[in-house]
């Protein structure tokens, strides 16, 4: 009787039935399908002759092409290596073993997560540098002079491998702690030691979840811009992002085509690692049944103190040193200049800030693109995951797939497919958006969805469809369920989804390199820039200042996962 006594005339209800699903299909019709559409119609178009794929094939018969896809594959694997070499034995020895003080292990394993990859080679640079002020006062700086030993593929490798491992270091952990009980004691009663146990019956069932984590961490490998910009640039090691932005920069828009050619092959590259993945996550989902009580971590006895020492160590090496190196950097009045208390000095502070117009206006942009992408995505987030989740839309369930797609493939390519969308005017408002923000807030409405998406649709998963049931019972329209009944719950999803994106977008580099101009500078465009212009202690500066910013936001985040589902917040401890 409520739902007759509301009754909506039936244009209303065809209209709320259908009008969200179609604004959320145009979205990511404009923002993520026709780009990528027309960035793999422009590689494979004919070339000047004709000839079928001819941009494709004339641009992969180049040497530079072919020597950037080797360098890219060797670095990528080599750097892949390093990082399940790091994540796979840290996460064995914090989940099997009663070492102390985890928390802080975690969070020191999971910092160049949470830094910005140029900022993170900026910091490996001051640290390892002939000027670095934690090596020189030892004695063990490179001398003055001399090239920094990172300006090499070894170098990127081994930055690549340190910011990566946590990817891995996550997965094997999960794996890990999942894993029953009831095979450790089997194996005790069959006399087996801890030591064996771990290695001959524990690893081997976690071994799925290091090929995935090690996927994952190929595939990042592959579409980093930062480290490779910052260590390969110099060290004439050129991968396929550097390759691709070195074209756009030296020639402009008219090389499209050629850098199409270029970012499908990244993209390709991407889905194959992607597809790894996903069949090593499914082998572990099929591996073992997990019905008994987790694992019970192996006493380490006389070893626990030389373990914790030498894993502590580790990573004050690989997350603490670079930063306190970036951060005596900031503090010098000219590189070469001694770190003592005379020598500290808060000018390159007060030149980002007070002295330096871009730098300034940096700071604005950053806020302003990031705000507005976290806030638009988490709107868009919401009604998606009603439409899938609750509603059950066969295509919204599709459009929750596409969503995933920009931020699956390297922020390199999908920089070069808005280029070619919203370079030519706009279709009846003969504007083009190129040298505008609004192509970077663009290009971040893309590529961050997923982030806030994944989380709302677990919310959403999670909440009893009885609810919805009922307000539609009593003639609630579907605005009115969305907005009175479920929004209010997923909230705190929302908020949090949408502070990882903020994080994210607020010291972007990959996307904003190819998209910025005079007028528009980021963040991680400015650090980026300073570094290359030789004002590296400003650079130091405005790279510290955000490292701070990214931290107070995890922090933020941290505060939220309380109300989030396990998980959804990867540094939460």
């Amino acid at each position: 009787m409520a739902g007759a006594a509301f009754a909506r005339p039936p244009f209303r209800r065809f209209v709320e039935r259908h009008f969200l699903l179609v604004l959320v299909a145009l979205y990511l019709a404009a923002f993520a399908l026709w780009p990528l559409a027309r960035l793999f119609a422009e590689a494979l178009a004919p070339n000047k002759a004709g000839e079928l794929f001819g941009v494709f094939l004339d641009q992969w018969q180049s040497r530079a092409a072919i020597r950037a896809l080797t360098n890219t594959l060797e670095a990528s694997l080599l750097s892949t290596v390093v990082s399940v070499a790091i994540g796979t034995v840290t996460a064995t020895m914090l989940v099997l073993t009663n070492m102390r003080g985890k928390g802080v292990i975690v969070f020191m394993l999971l910092l160049p997560l949470l830094i910005p990859s140029q900022i993170t080679a900026l910091a490996w640079i001051e640290l390892t540098g002939p000027t670095s002020p934690v090596l020189t006062p030892l004695g063990l700086a490179p001398e003055a002079g001399t090239t920094n030993p990172l300006y090499s593929k070894w170098g990127i490798v081994l930055v690549m491998g340190v910011e990566h491992a946590a990817l891995v270091f996550l997965t094997v952990r999960a794996a890990l702690a999942s894993l029953p009980s009831d095979i450790v004691e089997a194996a005790r009663l069959a006399g087996a030691r801890p030591l064996r146990i771990a290695l001959r019956i524990l690893l081997p069932l976690a071994f799925p979840a290091v090929l995935s984590g090690g996927a994952l961490a190929f595939v990042a490998s592959i579409g980093n811009f930062g480290v490779p910009a910052l260590l390969g640039i110099p060290g004439r090691y050129t991968m396929l992002t550097t390759l691709i932005y070195q074209r756009l920069q030296g020639f402009g828009p008219r090389v499209l085509g050629q850098v199409a050619a270029l970012a499908v092959i990244l993209t390709l590259i991407a889905a194959v690692g992607l597809l790894a993945r996903s069949l090593a996550a499914r082998r572990l989902g099929a591996a073992i049944e997990r019905s008994s009580a987790p694992l019970v971590p192996f006493p380490l006895g006389r070893w626990r103190l030389p373990a914790e020492a030498g894993i502590g160590l580790f990573l004050l090496v690989i997350a603490v040193l670079p930063l306190f190196a970036l951060l005596g950097t900031s503090l010098l009045p000219a590189l070469g200049v001694p770190l003592t208390l005379d020598t500290v000095t808060l000018d390159n502070y007060r030149f980002v800030l007070f002295g330096y117009e871009a730098a300034e206006r940096a700071f604005r942009n950053s806020f302003g693109l990031a705000l507005a992408a976290a806030a638009i995505s988490a709107a868009v987030a919401l009604p998606l995951a009603y439409l899938s989740v609750v509603e059950r839309r066969p295509v919204a369930r599709l459009l929750d797939v596409v969503a995933d797609a920009p931020y699956a493939i390297p922020g390199t390519v999908l920089g070069i497919a808005i280029i070619i969308v919203f370079l030519p005017p706009l279709p009846g408002l003969g504007v083009s958006l190129y040298n505008t923000g609004w192509i970077i807030l663009i290009a971040y409405l893309a590529r961050f969805l997923a982030l806030v998406l994944r989380p709302t649709v677990a919310a959403m998963e999670s909440l009893d469809p009885g609810m919805d049931e009922a307000a539609r019972a009593a003639g609630a329209g579907m605005f009115m369920r969305l907005r009175a009944v479920l929004a209010p719950l997923v909230a705190p999803t929302l908020a949090a989804g949408g502070l990882l994106i903020f994080m994210q977008a607020f010291n972007e580099l990959t996307v904003s390199a190819l998209l910025w101009s005079s007028g528009w500078e980021t963040l991680g465009v400015m650090v980026f820039f300073l570094h290359r212009e030789g004002n590296t202690t400003a650079a130091a500066a405005l790279a510290t200042l955000a490292l701070i910013a990214a931290l107070g936001l995890a922090g933020i985040a941290a505060f939220f996962a309380r109300k989030l589902p396990s998980g959804m917040v990867p540094w939460r401890a």
